[in-house]
């Protein structure tokens, strides 16, 4: 789709009611109806061509703002294929993100960059810097409330050989599935202690302590955060019927994969939003030329302009 094609976005139900709350069930069926009606068929229609996401034209800029809007993601395709890690900075910039999270593996300037390492500082063996594939999630579902992470962005420098094919699910989307099985579900993952992530143990004692938190959870804004890994390792479930029936349901509609969209990046191209889940598949690399990409993750979200729909991230 051209930038040229984009139409204006309907607004959804006015601010004020939430339909994340789980009390509000006439909030929760306009938003509904708002949200199923901008649910994108095929990914084709979540991408926009820009000439430089170092310096977007104001119509890129809005093409990639409505995607956000609706899809809480949107797909971008440029000739600019150098390896330039300054671009997600400025890129994430102009959409609002600023707040950069320096995580322990990110480069010393808060940008990672996502390659096969058999370092050992940690990055070797650690899955996003091995070819294997990675399960649906979030990113920073390990973090505490305060390091949220609400935006993110991933540019391909180089794409693997063969493979490396990354899935897109709207969360707000796994929301409203989960919702409509049973609000039973939702509010078990609303509970504070829903998902612990448990401490990590190194040589030197523990590197991170066990963190505990809901799986969906409404900002201070009203918008919609999610905290998710489809590990069945290092992740604990809280111990009680309704938390297990939620739990396995969510994993039942991930794997079903109706709403998910797939895509292949090629040099040039990135997906930027809010932190929605992601998965991405093996892959098999070239030596000469192996798979690069550059990953940003914000604490802050995409800035979205006044009177559009609100979204997370």
């Amino acid at each position: 789709m051209n930038v040229t094609d984009v139409r204006p976005v309907a607004a959804p139900p006015a601010r004020g009611p939430n339909p994340f709350a789980l009390d509000d069930a006439a909030a929760y069926a306009r938003w509904r109806a708002w949200k199923l009606a901008h649910r994108p068929a095929r990914v084709e229609a979540l991408m926009v061509d820009v000439a430089d996401p170092r310096a977007l034209h104001p119509a890129e800029r809005a093409a990639l703002l409505q995607r956000i809007a609706c899809c809480s993601v949107a797909v971008y395709r440029s000739p600019v294929t150098a390896a330039d890690k300054d671009l997600p900075r400025a890129l994430g910039a102009q959409l609002g993100l600023r707040q950069l999270d320096a995580n322990w593996l990110a480069d010393e300037d808060g940008i990672s960059s996502i390659a096969i390492s058999a370092a050992t500082d940690g990055r070797g063996g650690f899955i996003p810097y091995t070819d294997r594939a990675i399960r649906w999630h979030t990113d920073g579902y390990y973090h505490p409330a305060e390091r949220r992470i609400r935006g993110m962005i991933l540019h391909c420098v180089r794409a693997a050989r063969q493979g490396g094919v990354n899935g897109l699910f709207d969360h707000e989307l796994a929301y409203l599935r989960l919702r409509d099985l049973s609000p039973a579900h939702v509010g078990a993952l609303m509970q504070p202690d829903a998902m612990t992530i448990p401490a990590r143990d190194e040589e030197d004692g523990v590197a991170r302590p066990a963190q505990s938190g809901p799986v969906f959870a409404i900002d201070a804004d009203g918008s919609l955060h999610m905290r998710y890994t489809a590990r069945t390792r290092s992740i604990e479930w809280k111990d009680d019927a309704t938390t297990r029936a939620a739990a396995a349901a969510l994993a039942a509609l991930l794997a079903d994969g109706a709403d998910a969209l797939h895509l292949r990046l090629q040099p040039g191209m990135g997906i930027v939003g809010h932190n929605l889940l992601h998965e991405r598949s093996a892959f098999e690399d070239d030596p000469a030329l192996p798979r690069l990409l550059y990953r940003a993750r914000f604490v802050d979200r995409v800035a979205l302009p006044a009177g559009a729909p609100w979204r997370n991230g």
